[in-house]
């Protein structure tokens, strides 16, 4: 019986406890400073999202895979689905707020036999998600500057590979060093975030109409209707691969769970989090890509292949000119450039819990909080570098750097469905948080599962039905490569996880003895079977 199981049958329900007794009743003492109000962590669910910035990174995924069809129907039918994932997450987030999240749940869930190898499994996939997910915003936020400096210079300057590369490297420093504030610091920085990306939503909206030539501005009918494929795949599962956009858009479920032993009354603040961030992030992203199909133009083949490398920035420059697009675009890097920053911050707390229960190499070194700032700080800094390192790929080329963008999807996908499927097969008793979906949680969570399951297959496909080595999907590759590497540490003669690893460690004193006989039975029960 867990930890959770006890509460219920005492009938002590977790939304009558303050934030240090759920965090108890789940095994951990409370070693953060709870800062975070819920406006404050919605709020950063929302910046991680950032929509317009988001959108301008990886539209070059959706304009190929069907147009303004793909853009305004793709998103649309895409966050339909996503909508569903979030209500899924946040009822585990509302009934267990752990800033170990996925791995923790899957463990609690699972049936004993395999909850600590799926435990395992999941705690380095949602920690790779994190690292890929920071590594492909801050390449984003590169790339997106180095093409303001493009338009800036009227097309006379086109960066290398090289320097986007240093470029990345000076972000992803610079994030590591302000991801190491203080709580109070990061949670009061989530306003002007907020902020921002609001009012660059609404410049977005608005500039366009009101400047785009008359020659470029599109019909309802062109910007509802026109449906056009250059990927080489058929048509329909083109509009499928049109998914990645929004899916790599309004991601990042789990971030406000990373927080929530950070932030007050938790049980109601990461529930909040998650569907604010998810319904309001669908509801903006689809009205940008509606305005954007209007104010396209018809020659989508000149807005792809643009020098300035960003269609994004190609449609602005022919609407607003250059000086203008260099304004607004200066700001797509300032909120890619938070999103990155809060992305670094999560991904640090998953690695601080995951090293908490031991399960990361140095876990000694990455378990520890600063004694001024009262962050992780050795997370940070871990997950920058790793981070950094990962950035490398994009040597191989274009097609290289863009599994980073699909991998950090098809983990994070990995890591939701797991608990989500475990709770219901897994044998254990699951008590419910303040956030209930009632009778409605099982329907519910079938198809938030059916729909990751079936887009992880999905992201692993080629770009291009005949892929060569230079338009290969790599995704499988780093994948597949971070599940085998995982496994081989796991099983690893005498020193492998599975002769230490227990899953999550109870660190609550008086909860240690009567935790470690319910391990023991649970062990001895593995046994059996």
């Amino acid at each position: 019986m867990s930890i959770e199981d006890r509460s219920s049958n005492s009938g002590e329900r977790l939304e009558s406890l303050n934030d240090q007794d759920v965090l108890a009743r789940l095994g951990y003492k409370q070693e953060f400073k709870r800062d975070f109000s819920r406006l404050e962590l919605a709020g950063l669910s929302f910046s991680i999202v950032g929509v317009v910035q988001s959108i301008a990174a990886v539209l070059l995924f959706s304009i190929p895979y069907g147009g303004p069809v793909g853009m305004v129907w793709g998103w649309f039918t895409c966050c339909g689905f996503l909508i569903f994932v979030g209500m899924a997450m946040a009822e585990l987030g509302s009934a267990a707020p752990t800033a170990g999240g996925l791995y923790y749940w899957t463990f609690k869930f699972s049936a004993p036999r395999y909850r600590k190898l799926l435990s395992w499994l999941i705690g380095y996939i949602n920690t790779a998600a994190y690292i890929a997910g920071v590594a492909s915003v801050d390449w984003g936020c590169a790339t997106q500057l180095m093409a303001a400096v493009t338009i800036g210079s009227g097309g006379t300057f086109v960066a290398t590979n090289g320097q986007v590369f240093g470029v990345y490297c000076g972000l992803l420093l610079l994030h590591a060093i302000l991801a190491s504030l203080a709580t109070k610091i990061i949670a009061r920085l989530q306003w002007p975030y907020v902020f921002l990306n609001l009012a660059l939503f609404l410049i977005v909206i608005i500039a366009l109409p009101a400047t785009t030539p008359r020659e470029l501005v599109n019909t309802a009918s062109y910007a509802f209707g026109h449906y056009e494929n250059v990927s080489g795949w058929n048509n329909g599962y083109a509009f499928i691969l049109s998914f990645l956009a929004p899916a790599w858009t309004v991601a990042g479920f789990d971030t406000s769970v990373h927080i929530s032993e950070e932030a007050k009354n938790a049980p109601r603040a990461v529930p909040f989090a998650i569907m604010c961030a998810t319904i309001l992030s669908s509801l903006l992203g689809w009205i940008v890509n509606i305005v954007l199909a209007f104010h396209i133009g018809n020659d989508l083949g000149a807005v792809i292949g643009n020098p300035i490398g960003q269609p994004m920035a190609t449609i602005f420059a022919n609407s607003v000119g250059p000086k203008g697009t260099v304004a607004i675009w200066s700001i797509i890097v300032v909120t890619l450039f938070m999103t990155s920053m809060d992305y670094l911050i999560a991904g640090s707390r998953q690695i601080f819990a995951f090293s908490r229960d031991h399960g990361l190499p140095f876990s000694g070194v990455l378990y520890r909080i600063n004694s001024r700032t009262q962050t992780p700080v050795h997370a940070v800094f871990f997950c920058a570098f790793l981070a950094l390192l990962l950035g490398l790929i994009s040597f191989a080329g274009p097609v290289a750097i863009s599994a980073v963008f699909t991998m950090s999807v098809v983990c994070q996908y990995i890591g939701f469905v797991t608990p989500i499927i475990a709770r219901f097969v897994g044998g254990t008793h699951f008590v419910k948080g303040p956030f209930d979906l009632g009778v409605l949680s099982g329907p519910v969570a079938t198809v938030a599962s059916a729909y990751m399951i079936f887009m992880i297959v999905v992201f692993l496909f080629p770009a291009s039905p005949a892929p060569e080595s230079q338009t290969m999907n790599y995704t499988v590759v780093v994948v597949g490569g971070t599940i085998l590497l995982s496994l081989a540490y796991y099983f690893f003669p005498v020193y492998g996880g599975m002769y230490w690893f227990t899953g999550p460690v109870h660190t609550i004193g008086d909860s240690v003895k009567e935790d470690n006989s319910i391990d023991k039975k649970s062990g001895e029960e593995e046994k059996a079977r």
